[in-house]
């Protein structure tokens, strides 16, 4: 595989698995060094020694992306041992899903906290140290519920305001070799994906089969694929593609 990342640092929220862990895989196999954080010490110490055993440069810390100090000291943590960070993925992410009128305060807020705040809170710590290099890529995981989805009208807000957001942080940053564009993945095979189909009563297998039917590729998705995309936002070589959400799910979305 090549290095095209071979001297750039990723710090990757929400890294521990399923896509974040998916996308610092590859972007560390690139030759990225990367910071994962994240608020699972189980996971993440699993897979930092994954990668420590692939022979990778990681740096892992638990933090709560909700908290901004957490964020700017493991941010300031990662610039003091890597240099900098060059690529931003916010990818840490909940789901709280209920319909509309069966949603609590805390279901809405836990949701915007993590996916909005959290978001804001690691990109304006990590754009004074890419302002400062006059370059940066910032990806932001969006989701095709964006667009709306039965049982998360906290999900899709956030999601939706994350595009929005990611527009926003182009227009601002872009004159500082900054770009930021989205993600926005479709059905994906993660530990999420799972625990949803556990906890409307089916088997993962049936819920991939259900999910396989409206797919026009005929599968579902993997963190691979999700990867793939972020890599293609994080190349250096992507200097002119701003402000864009691409939809990664197998078939056209609107």
């Amino acid at each position: 595989m090549s290095k095209r990342f071979a001297g750039r640092v990723a710090f990757i929220t929400g890294g521990s698995r399923g896509i974040g862990k998916g996308v610092a895989l590859q972007l560390a196999e690139e030759g990225a060094k990367t910071a994962i954080v994240d608020v699972n010490e189980e996971a993440l110490s699993e897979t930092t020694s994954e990668f420590k055993e692939k022979g990778f440069d990681v740096i892992s810390k638990v933090v709560n992306v909700v908290d901004a100090r957490q964020v700017e000291d493991a941010v300031d943590e990662v610039v003091q041992a890597f240099g900098s960070i060059d690529i931003l993925v916010n990818n840490a992410g909940v789901i709280r899903d209920n319909l509309l009128f069966k949603m609590t305060d805390s279901d809405w807020q836990t949701v915007m906290d993590v996916h909005l705040k959290g978001s804001f809170n690691a990109a304006r710590a990590v754009q004074k140290y890419m302002v400062e290099k006059n370059y940066g890529r910032i990806i932001n995981i969006s989701s095709t519920s964006a667009l709306g989805n039965r049982g998360q009208a906290n999900y899709a807000a956030a999601k939706a305001g994350l595009q929005g957001f990611t527009k926003t942080l182009a227009i601002e940053l872009g004159k500082y070799g900054i770009t930021s564009n989205a993600v926005a993945p479709g059905f994906i095979e993660t530990e999420m994906t799972k625990e949803t189909a556990g906890r409307i009563g089916i088997s993962f297998e049936d819920f991939i089969n259900h999910a396989v039917k409206e797919i026009p590729v005929g599968r579902s998705g993997k963190p691979s694929d999700i990867a793939n995309a972020v890599a293609f936002f994080a190349d250096e070589r992507s200097l002119f593609v701003n402000g864009q959400v691409i939809y990664v799910a197998g078939g056209p979305k609107d």
